[in-house]
């Protein structure tokens, strides 16, 4: 089922999800469950899957070459998407990244998962490689998740890239974009970024995944813009409790977001870990009982592998 139709049969009640990282390399299918499992009595309608580009490792040979090798962190996102929907019998939404695919190639993967009769699909350009200074697009693969965007419309409508594909079916893929209500780094500005995010929501986004944020101030103050600029579509909180004092630093510097003062000095305060963990979800509590009464569709939580946090908060919010 389509995340706009979860969201328009809950009649106003906000949805609870949640998304995780594909299995490292190497490792099986069992991690994903034992980080699902504990999450399930909530009866989530949808499970996000998010994908890691590839990344290259430099091989020295004996003669002081070295050799550029390009390999992938984690199993395809696809595969695990397929074993959730067979083991919970719920949607499972894959991202579909620019970052180390080709256009044919994104094209095929987006056959796969209609063929897989998956409904939903999280659209982003990507980070950059740990060796890359900034994004660089794959040759042949888009630069912008606006172009990818286009790409995945262009199927919904019976477009492929190849002429050959004409009598190809149409798919009929829920699109979702990301929105950011601190602005994404790279933009110099709020009103740049809103700017490009009209524009993904007037090529054909159906529903907008904020990055996380801390103050919800913020999250309204997106909500409210996108309504005075004629974006009606739902607006998805993406939410992360802070479990240790280490986020202080790293959560700012990778993601480019503000920790409210009250809640970075609350931490600061803290004698132990464990005391951290506690202030971080009790504050996501309250930012939670608060999302709902702003009318929040979903409440979705980012929980990197580690469900028991998230499970706390849903305890006590819904």
């Amino acid at each position: 089922m389509k995340i706009v139709d979860h969201i328009s049969n809950a009649k106003g009640t906000p949805l609870f999800s949640f998304e995780l990282l594909p299995p490292i390399k190497g490792q099986s299918i069992k991690g994903i469950f034992d980080a699902i499992d504990p999450l399930m009595e909530f009866n989530p309608p949808f499970i996000d899957v998010t994908y890691l580009r590839e990344d290259y490792i430099y091989k020295q040979h004996p003669n002081g070459l070295l050799e550029k090798i390009a390999y992938r962190k984690r199993p395809s996102t696809v595969a695990t998407c397929a074993a959730i929907m067979n083991k919970y019998n719920v949607d499972a939404v894959p991202h579909l990244i620019c970052g180390g695919f080709t256009k044919d190639e994104t094209e095929n993967a987006l056959i796969d998962l209609q063929f897989l009769g998956i409904d939903n699909v999280l659209v982003l350009r990507g980070d950059a490689r740990k060796s890359d200074s900034s994004f660089v697009p794959t040759p042949d693969g888009h630069a912008y998740a606006s172009e990818l965007l286009q790409h995945v419309v262009d199927m919904n409508n019976g477009r492929y890239l190849h002429d050959y594909m004409e009598d190809a079916a149409k798919t009929d893929f829920c699109i979702g974009v990301a929105g950011y209500p601190e602005k994404h780094y790279e933009s110099p500005n709020l009103d740049t970024d809103f700017k490009y995010l009209k524009h993904k929501v007037d090529t054909g986004a159906d529903f907008i995944v904020t990055q996380m944020f801390f103050d919800n101030k913020k999250y309204k103050a997106l909500v409210d813009k996108c309504r005075a600029n004629g974006i009606n579509v739902p607006i998805i909180p993406g939410l992360k409790p802070i479990t240790s004092s280490k986020q202080l630093v790293s959560l700012p510097k990778i993601f480019h977001l503000d920790i409210p003062m009250e809640l970075s000095e609350a931490i600061q305060a803290c004698k132990s870990e464990k005391d951290v963990k506690e202030v971080g979800i009790e504050w996501m509590i309250h930012q939670c009982q608060e999302l709902k009464e702003m009318g929040a569709p979903v409440l979705h939580f980012y929980t990197m592998g580690n469900p028991e946090p998230t499970k706390k908060i849903v305890q006590a919010v819904f």
